[in-house]
């Protein structure tokens, strides 16, 4: 019975919760650069302007919504870390490549080639350099300031990584099909922020409701990697 009766509780407690606050819901579409910028022209002699037709999905930047984060600016919480995340080393590659994490959070950083690798950063935010360890082993960093912090392998040149460092917990990286949900955000007034290292942020304001779902669309055109 007393079992019965806590489930009951933390039923309503759930319950309760989730009329006190609501959610951001929405989606990214990632586009190439060109198709956003192509502008239709009117063939008879209409009044008006001619317009920007609306960003097409590009099939082959699936991979890369993987590398996309939003967030939320202007959340006020004292939310704390509550895990230790990992940024692999494989195949000569760090996993994930694009790290989202709470500000105050530790990182491990462990070694899973047959190989030995460094890890160092020169960011602003989070200056370090891990000396090199062999597979199996792994190091740690703590990043207690809010930025972009970009991640070297002095060994391999050509792996990089990214940690975004925010300063509250209402983040997410979109599925494959770019739909996102940041779920129990308190009722307020919002920045909703799109972020991938290839293109200046873009922004949205947003009003949550108690007990409602706010829906954001972004369309970002993505320019090709820096040769």
């Amino acid at each position: 019975m007393r079992i019965i009766r806590a489930l009951f509780f933390l039923g309503l407690t759930a319950s309760a919760e989730a009329q006190s606050t609501g959610s951001v819901d929405g989606s990214v579409t990632l586009s190439r650069e060109l198709a956003s910028r192509r502008v239709r022209f009117r063939i008879y002699a209409e009044p008006g302007k001619g317009a920007t037709p609306p960003s097409q999905p590009a099939p082959e930047l699936k991979d890369e919504y993987a590398n996309v984060v939003v967030y939320l600016e202007g959340v006020k919480t004292a939310a704390s870390p509550a895990s230790s995340p990992a940024m692999r080393q494989k195949d000569e590659r760090f996993l994930p490549h694009v790290l989202p994490i709470l500000q105050g959070t530790t990182v491990e950083f462990p070694n899973d080639d047959e190989i030995f690798h460094n890890v160092f950063s020169l960011s602003g935010p989070k200056k370090f350099d891990l000396p090199k360890y062999p597979a199996g082993s792994s190091r740690s960093v703590t990043f207690p300031k809010t930025g972009v912090v970009n991640v070297f392998c002095h060994i391999h040149t050509d792996m990089s990584a990214v940690i975004l460092v925010l300063d509250n917990p209402f983040y997410v990286t979109p599925g494959e099909d770019g739909r996102f949900s940041l779920a129990e955000v308190p009722p307020g007034e919002y920045t909703v922020v799109a972020w991938h290292e290839r293109i200046k942020a873009v922004r949205q304001k947003v009003r949550v409701v108690a007990g409602q779902a706010a829906s954001v669309r972004f369309n970002i055109p993505l320019p090709p990697p820096t040769p």
